[in-house]
Formats: structure tokens, sequence, C-alpha cells
């Protein structure tokens, strides 16, 4: 447990790896969801010699859960990433962040460019409408009596009907979150253990609607700033537009694009082989810079 502003503690483990190089730490998703779902990245990168840190964020799976719902938001999370790294002594580092984690790696890497030596965005585009457009596209591949159920039921915002769960676990989350049936157990438990509170004042309780903290996120026109080598990571059935990782590559300087043609919004897993087959030569590559 380190010390981070406000009195607060969040958890970090290191996963070290014979050879040295610049560390890599990683920022999970959610918002909300433990690390535990990055437990795979220990079949795969120790074993390439690559160390890595997980972390707990503030509210979420073994690092302290305050009830301040101020708390959440970009801006704060972002400095608590800064205080992470300075806590734990890294000169420099690589961000790897998933999902609502690129979006803070993002943020990161535009505000301390100097203490990046690589960056990868996994699964995560460049602004919330972007994200919201393209759900808004695979809504209406729903079955139509699955629809017409859903939006009777976001009518009376019933996000907490036992049928708005069962529409998100047995029609979207099975398509486009992760493809493997039955889901691989530290995915389970991480949304076990989702920390509904950060979730909430983030992201807001529907699936299809932003009206959290994240609402009018735009980071498009920014892109060009980034400095740090960058990996974007992204799975043809993703709930991330595919096609919108390919235009954040396109405008980030010094970039590439690898879209899983089997993965989902998690690739590491569901097209696990073609993900890590990307992401450890990049991380190679940069990590001796």
């Amino acid at each position: 447990m380190i010390p981070i502003s406000g009195g607060h503690h969040v958890w970090v483990k290191p996963v070290a790896a014979a050879r040295g190089g610049i560390p890599v730490l990683t920022l999970h998703g959610g918002p909300g969801f433990p690390h535990f779902y990055l437990e795979c990245f220990e079949d795969f990168l120790p074993p390439a010699g690559i160390s890595f840190w997980y972390y707990d964020q503030l509210g979420c799976g073994f690092s302290d859960q305050p009830t301040d719902a101020s708390l959440w938001t970009i801006e704060r999370f972002t400095a608590e990433v800064e205080e992470v790294r300075a806590a734990l002594g890294l000169d420099r580092m690589v961000l790897v962040g998933h999902s609502w984690g690129g979006l803070l790696s993002l943020e990161y890497a535009l505000q301390h460019p100097q203490r990046l030596a690589g960056l990868v965005i996994s699964n995560m585009t460049a602004s919330t409408a972007s994200y919201l457009r393209y759900l808004a596209v695979l809504r209406k591949r729903l079955p139509p009596r699955t629809l017409q159920r859903l939006e009777a039921l976001e009518a009376t915002r019933d996000y907490d009907s036992p049928e708005y769960e069962n529409i998100m676990f047995e029609e979207l989350y099975p398509k486009y979150v992760c493809r493997i049936n039955p889901w691989p157990e530290p995915v389970a438990r991480a949304v076990r253990f989702l920390a509904q509170p950060v979730y909430n004042a983030i992201q807001g309780k529907s699936e299809f609607e932003v009206t959290g903290s994240m609402r009018g996120w735009d980071r498009w026109n920014d892109l060009r700033r980034i400095a740090a080598p960058t990996l974007l990571l992204g799975g043809e059935y993703d709930e991330i537009n595919p096609d919108d990782m390919r235009e954040m590559a396109r405008r980030i300087p010094h970039s590439e694009v690898k879209i899983c043609a089997q993965g989902s919004h998690l690739a590491m897993y569901d097209d696990q082989a073609s993900y890590f087959a990307a992401l450890i030569p990049f991380l190679e590559r940069v990590r001796v810079t």
C-alpha cells in the first residue's frame, strides 16, 4: 500500500522478471474494475523478461475505498497515476492502459510526456462521444424483442433491474466484451468485485449513456501531441470501434495499431495469441530506450 493525496492508500504489486529494463505500469479499466482480469499478463510478460506492476486505482480492488464521490474524476485519477509513479521511484515507465485505463494513459501521456518510454492504449477510443456512437450501432444489432424491452427499461431508468442486467450479460457482453464462454475466472472475479460507486460516478448506470464525470471527454485534437512511442490494441468485435483505433494511430505521431481479428473488448483473452504477439515485441523495444 502506498500513500497518496487525501490520506488515502492504493495497492500495488510488482511482478518481476529475470531481465531489467524500464518497468511497466498497468492501468485497469472499468472504471471500477480491479486489476484481477489483467492476471493473464503473468503468463506472457515475465517469460519474455518483462517486469510489470499491478495497481488498483483508488476505490477499487485492494486499495482504499472512500465514499467521497468528488474523488471520482478524470483529473484526480490522472494525478493519482503520477503519485504512484513517484512513490515507486520510477524515473521513466511504460504505461499499459486498458479501456478506462487507456483513457488515463492518454491523459497521462499528454501531461507528463517526459516520464514515458512508451504508451499502450488498449481497447479505448479518444472521446466519450465516439464511444457512445458505436454503442448505438451495436445496440441496433440486438434482437428486436430484446431491443424493445431494453428501451422500455431505459424509459423508466430501471438500470438495477435483473432484466436489464440479463440483457447486458446474455446479449451484449458475450459478443463485445468477452467471447469466451464461460468467462475466464479472473474476468468473472473482476466483474464480481466491480466498484459500483466509482463506475456510476464516472460512467453512469447505463451502458449506453454517460452521465458521470467522463461525459464530454474528448482528446481527438490532442492526439498529435503524444510524444511517446504508442501501441494501440483493439478487437474486431470490440465495443470500442476498431476504426476509431485505426484513426488514433493515424493521428499519434509515433504509433502503430493492431486490431485482433477474433478479439473483443477483452482481446487479451479471446484473441490472446494476437494480442500478446503485438504487445510483447513493442514492450521489448521501448523498454530498452
